[in-house]
């Protein structure tokens, strides 16, 4: 014999070991034992009984007629009182100077005020409580190395610059008017 052959022969004897161990694990057969199963039918449901209702006279309800209704009673209310309060309430807009602006993206332009930059963040927060304790609309934004107060925003620049002016005179603080941006 030559090498060759014994070659041959000892690889066929090793794939015909390999063959009848691994067959019976692929080739068991549970595959088929699982489609040869009866299928099992559920009994039928079971349908109750009908009961027969005796029919119910029915509920006439006479008609009502409603009763007139009474007189409105009309009040005057004073009109010095009312007015006051009215007056200051009013808009006091330049519809030339206060229109909208609306900026490259169609999206309307909004200002806010810029009171104060401080390092420390308890000073900004300070000055924050004390303006929101007088009814301010107040918030910081933390920078790389400075806190800044703002208040608004606020549509109308001649509002902010009105407001400005009364921040001025009540806290002695100069302020600017700034562009609003949500960053």
């Amino acid at each position: 014999m030559t090498v060759n052959l014994k070659r041959r022969l000892a690889g066929a004897v090793a794939v015909l070991i390999i063959a009848l161990v691994f067959f019976p694990l692929v080739f068991d057969g549970a595959g088929y034992q699982e489609r040869q199963l009866e299928p099992v039918i559920p009994p039928a449901p079971v349908m109750p009984e009908l009961v027969q209702i005796e029919p119910v006279n029915p509920i006439i309800i006479e008609s009502v007629t409603p009763a007139p209704p009474a007189e409105a009673v009309i009040v005057p209310a004073p009109a010095v009182e009312i007015a006051e309060p009215l007056e200051q309430l009013a808009p006091t807009l330049n519809p030339v100077e206060d229109t909208p602006v609306l900026d490259a993206d169609q999206v309307p332009a909004a200002w806010t005020l810029q009171l104060a930059s401080f390092k420390q963040e308890e000073n900004a927060r300070g000055l924050r409580n004390k303006l929101i304790e007088a009814g301010y609309k107040v918030y910081i934004r933390q920078g790389t190395d400075l806190v800044r107060v703002y208040v608004g925003p606020d549509m109308q620049r001649s509002r902010l610059e009105a407001l400005q002016a009364q921040l001025k005179q009540e806290y002695g603080l100069d302020g600017i008017i700034v562009r609003f941006t949500t960053q």
